[in-house]
């Protein structure tokens, strides 16, 4: 266990938050240690992100005490709290997409020439030099709009290293880097340890914790669970006391049939705007009924772009696309919705949720119709609906009412499905599903997905995560650079395999160093 001499910079002591109808946080004690990355563990609404918040002056605590260098702190917003030396990088993004990179980097604490003009050449070469550090082609003037999540979390890391905090908080900073945009982080992350910052590093990525990590606290359901030194831990240990149960063995889909083909694609391409290149060509597959077909490939292969085709959310071609035997002619969303089609996009927060709404609105958005009796919504029906898969889904919450921002990201992610399946898809796009999601969710949308192959859905999941693949997939298409290199059926298909194929037409990708590097997948415990 983690010895009682070394350098504690912040106590929290007996810390409790309540929400209405829910304990957060519950006499909840924690240490961050100097110079030390402190790991935070626990499974989706165990009370980390809360925790953090208190400490960056988001949220205040109900009753408890924070100590920072044996002095009592209470910061009452997070510019109070970067007065006191204390950044964070939130895990859901936190940028305005009509700003550019530069203007988001210093919002709220801009730099100007006399206290009045900004002075957004300063402020651009400062966040060039981010950027730089962080090995990023990005241009200052970029808005962020046009960025892709990857790199709108590149663009949050960069803004919480120009606070030049000496306490860093970062809630799940890897969720949308790639293997090498991950390295480089952890690169940065040994630099600032050796200049004394002390950092909270919270991710569901584990072998990513124990590679990173100097000591770990763990929560379950508010409380403190266990603290202890990584070097004295192993995975089994830390799975164990996040989810009260032995998480070793690697999941196993239960049984379910495989019918005919529901959904066919003929030589799907996506041309790439003003170039002669294409985004996406000759897509060819058949997807069946109550089958899970895996999508894998490295960043920029095309998954996420044939999931949008598929939706009708972009201008390609196709020699043919049915469903269920009937050609697809609606080229809008709200028709590929009604014929049967729904996506859970990567990025729930722009893409999947309002968080100026309620759980409940924002599950029933897409299948409002559904609710009309006459002109009026049937209140009873919706609620009926929405407490079916509140329930389904084992979403926390105090009640359907409450925004959906006060939820844990795990618990939204959820609320996302939740509204998908309130349309009662006959195809379902999964595109990244268990992003955030802890090892115990994990197995519950596994759960899930299956039991909806049981009922006949044809289901496209997407992951960026190889054993989420292996585990959950019937076959596996591996997509590389805009095309499908290789099929694999579940016998065949292992980790080498699919990075092999991943990296065909990426150069020297292929080579063993850098299928090395490739397969060196930041990977959590997929079962329990």
């Amino acid at each position: 266990m983690v010895e009682q001499n070394d350098n504690i910079l912040l106590t929290a002591r007996q810390v409790t938050k309540l929400y209405p109808g829910t304990v957060a946080l519950n006499q909840v004690a924690f240490n961050l240690y100097r110079g030390k990355v402190n790991v935070l563990i626990g499974e989706n609404g165990a009370g980390k992100s809360t925790l953090m918040k208190i400490l960056a002056g988001v949220e205040q605590a109900t009753s408890g005490q924070l100590m920072l260098e044996g002095k009592e702190i209470a910061p009452g917003s997070p510019r109070e709290a970067e007065k006191l030396g204390i950044g964070i990088i939130y895990q859901e993004l936190n940028l305005f997409p009509n700003l550019n990179v530069s203007e988001n980097i210093f919002v709220a604490h801009e730099r100007t020439r006399g206290g009045v003009v900004i002075d957004h050449k300063s402020q651009e070469e400062r966040t060039a030099d981010l950027l730089q550090r962080l090995e990023q082609d990005i241009d200052p003037r970029t808005s962020v709009a046009d960025l892709r999540i990857g790199q709108q979390q590149i663009v949050e890391i960069a803004k919480a290293l120009s606070l030049n905090a000496r306490i860093l908080i970062m809630d799940e900073p890897t969720s949308a880097l790639s293997n090498t945009e991950v390295k480089v982080l952890f690169n940065i992350i040994e630099d600032l340890k050796a200049q004394g910052v002390s950092i909270v590093y919270i991710s569901h990525k584990l072998e990513e914790l124990m590679e990173i990590g100097d000591y770990v606290t763990i929560l379950r359901d508010g409380n403190l669970i266990a603290e202890a030194a990584v070097q004295d831990v192993n995975l089994t240990w830390i799975v164990e006391n996040m989810v009260g149960r032995d998480a070793s063995e690697q999941y196993q889909p239960a049984p379910h049939d495989i019918g005919e083909p529901i959904l066919k694609v003929k030589n799907l391409s996506l041309p790439r705007p003003r170039s002669a290149d294409y985004v996406l060509k000759d897509i060819s597959f058949e997807l069946r009924a109550g089958e899970i077909l895996g999508l894998y490939g490295l960043m920029g292969a095309g998954r996420t772009e044939l999931f949008e085709c598929l939706m009708g959310d972009h201008n390609y071609t196709a020699d043919e696309i049915m469903l269920e035997g009937q050609p697809i002619r609606s080229d809008h969303i709200r028709g590929r919705i009604q014929q049967g089609l729904m996506l859970i996009p990567e990025d729930r927060q722009r893409e999947g949720l309002v968080q100026t709404m309620s759980v409940r609105n924002n599950m029933l958005l897409a299948s409002l119709r559904r609710y009309l009796r006459g002109f009026m919504l049937d209140g009873g029906k919706e609620q009926n609906a929405v407490q079916q898969y509140i329930e389904e889904l084992s979403i926390k919450l105090p009640n359907a009412e409450a925004l959906i921002s006060s939820l844990s990201g795990g618990n939204q992610q959820k609320g996302v499905v939740g509204k998908a399946l309130l349309t009662t898809p006959k195809i379902l796009l999964m595109d990244e599903p268990t992003r955030g999601i802890d090892v115990g969710a994990k197995q519950e949308i596994f759960d899930i997905v299956v039991k909806l192959a049981q009922k006949g859905l044809g289901i496209l999941f997407v992951s960026t995560e190889l054993k989420e693949v292996l585990a959950i997939s019937d076959r596996i298409i591996v997509m590389s650079k805009g095309r499908i290199s290789r099929e694999f059926s579940r016998e065949e298909a292992d980790e080498e395999a699919l990075v092999r194929a991943s990296a065909v037409g990426h150069g020297t990708a292929s080579t063993d160093s850098d299928l090395t590097d490739s397969s060196e997948q930041s990977t959590e415990l997929v079962g329990v």
